[in-house]
């Protein structure tokens, strides 16, 4: 090994090869001979090695791209769950066909098990009157936060919502979502439930909750009007 040979440190060697990525390119016959340490012990090629990491960030890629899919699967869905709530109200021409349409429409096309509509009001109607409650009623402390925040709640309800919103029922709602409609014109809690713990689980966004909110409230609005 000559002097020059010795005086070059592997720091340089490193060095060099980071300022000059395509060294190899005019140089691949080294490649045949070069190996570097592997996790297994064993020692591979520097092309089986480049080989490797590049099938590892294609599998990366291939994963984000399956999840991209999936995410706008799941939105093609929620969208034309929509489109399908907005002509079920839109079809309604009663409170009582809005309330039969939202649960056909909710149980089939939502795969809800519960539905439950409260308007806030001192006025009933003679029809659905059970859907009406008192401003006053001391059941609505129970849901102070949802009505305050005016903001949809997914997750386990407590025993005292379960009851107040599912009656007899009530022990069979493992998870659902609160969803306030609080309007200028109308004030009221729709709570969808599921005997499925994880169907509305707390981590769920409320964007297309609050859609729904949106639809089913104008529509009411312009029915009890």
């Amino acid at each position: 090994m000559t002097e020059l040979q010795e005086a070059i440190s592997a720091e340089q060697v490193e060095s060099y090869l980071e300022t000059h990525p395509d060294f190899f390119h005019d140089h691949l016959e080294l490649l045949e001979n070069l190996s570097i340490p592997h996790p297994s012990g064993d020692a591979i090629s520097l092309i089986s090695k480049q080989l490797e990491i590049f099938r590892s960030k294609h599998q990366e890629l291939e994963n984000q791209l399956s999840a991209l899919i999936e995410i706008a699967r799941e939105n093609d869905t929620a969208f034309s769950r929509m489109h399908e709530l907005t002509l079920a109200m839109l079809e309604a021409k009663t409170l009582e066909q809005a309330m039969n349409n939202l649960d056909q429409v909710l149980s089939e096309c939502f795969l809800t098990d519960f539905i439950t509509l409260k308007i806030i009001s001192e006025k009933q109607a003679p029809v659905n009157a059970d859907i009406f409650v008192a401003p006053d009623d001391d059941n609505l402390k129970h849901f102070r936060e949802e009505l305050t925040q005016n903001q949809a709640k997914c997750g386990r309800p407590t025993l005292a919502q379960a009851r107040f919103l599912f009656g007899d029922a009530a022990l069979e709602v493992k998870s659902c979502a609160i969803i306030p409609m609080a309007f200028n014109d109308l004030v009221g809690l729709l709570a969808i439930g599921s005997r499925d713990e994880n169907r509305f689980h707390y981590s769920m966004g409320d964007l297309f909750l609050t859609q729904m909110s949106e639809i089913i409230g104008t529509r009411l609005i312009s029915l009890l009007n």
